[in-house]
C-alpha cells in the first residue's frame, strides 16, 4: 500500500500516513512552553521517579555514548551525560525544533555542554552511521512516531553490538481497578489542566487518546523483538500506567 492510500492513528483520528508527522509536530510546538510544568502536574511528580528507574537500567560507563531519540526537554539527557561524563557523549535528538531548543537551553543552563549535542531528527531515519552508541533511550515518544517498526529499526541500526534500547512509555494498566479510574483522569481532568494551564486542551486530549492507541506491553515487546532485538522483556511501573521496555543489540 502506497503512504498516499495508508492511514495512521492520531489519537483515536485516523489520518493520512504522510500527515501524521506534521500534526504531532504541531501538538508539541504547541505545549513546548508548558511542557515540563504540565509533566509534573499531570503525573503529580512522579513522572521523575519513572525516569530515574529508566537511568539506573542502562548499564553506562564513563566514556560511552548514548542517544537520547525524541527528548524533548532533555530530563533523560542530563541523567545520561552524568552517566558518561565528559569523557563520553550524548545526543539529544527531537524532531520538534521547539522542543529540542527548550531542552538545549535547559541543558546549558544545568552546566551541560561540552559532551551533550542537539540534534532535529526524524526516529524513523537516525542520521547516525550504523553502531555508533552505547544505549539508545525513547522517553513517551515513541507512541508519537508515524511508523513504529522503522523507528525501532533505526534505534538497532546506531547501536553498537551489545548496546542497549530503553522504551519509556505510556502502556496498559494492569493492577485491578485501576484502569476506569486512569480513564476518567485521562479524558477529564488531563484536557482541563491542559486547558487551564497550558491554554490548550486539544493537545492533552490527543495525549490521552494517543496513550490508548500505543501497543500494549506484550505488543511493543514483539515489536522489538521483530525489529532484532535480544534479551527483550518490561517492567511495568505503576501499575502499568507506564512501562520500560529493554533490549540488546545481539
Amino acid at each position: 500500500m502506497t503512504d498516499q492510500k495508508r492511514t495512521a492513528d492520531f489519537g483515536f483520528e485516523k489520518v493520512p500516513w504522510a500527515e501524521k508527522t506534521d500534526r504531532v509536530r504541531a501538538v508539541f510546538s504547541s505545549v513546548a512552553g508548558k511542557y515540563d510544568v504540565m509533566n509534573d502536574l499531570m503525573s503529580f511528580g512522579v513522572h521523575r521517579l519513572w525516569k530515574q528507574f529508566a537511568l539506573s537500567l542502562t548499564g553506562l560507563k564513563a566514556g560511552q555514548s548514548a542517544l537520547d531519540v525524541a527528548g524533548g526537554t532533555g530530563d533523560l539527557t542530563r541523567g545520561l551525560a552524568r552517566q558518561v561524563g565528559k569523557g563520553g557523549r550524548v545526543v539529544l535528538s527531537d524532531i520538534n525544533r521547539s522542543m529540542l531548543e527548550a531542552g538545549r537551553d535547559r541543558l546549558l543552563d544545568a552546566g551541560y555542554a561540552g559532551n551533550v549535542h542537539c540534534l532535529v531528527a526524524d526516529a524513523e531515519r537516525l542520521p547516525f552511521a550504523d553502531a555508533c552508541f552505547d544505549c539508545v533511550t525513547i522517553g513517551f515518544g515513541l507512541r508519537n512516531v508515524t511508523d513504529k517498526a522503522a523507528a525501532l529499526s533505526s534505534m538497532y541500526r546506531v547501536l553498537k553490538p551489545g548496546g542497549q534500547l530503553l522504551v519509556l512509555e505510556f502502556s496498559t494498566p494492569v493492577a485491578p481497578g485501576l484502569k476506569p479510574l486512569y480513564d476518567a483522569y485521562s479524558f477529564n481532568l488531563l484536557p482541563l489542566m491542559g486547558r487551564l494551564v497550558a491554554r490548550d486542551a486539544a493537545s492533552y486530549r490527543y495525549l490521552a487518546e494517543s496513550i490508548r492507541m500505543h501497543p500494549d506491553q506484550e505488543t511493543l515487546l514483539g515489536m522489538l523483538k521483530q525489529a532484532g532485538f535480544g534479551e527483550t522483556r518490561y517492567h511495568n511501573l505503576s501499575g502499568g500506567i507506564v512501562a520500560v521496555h529493554r533490549g540488546y543489540k545481539i
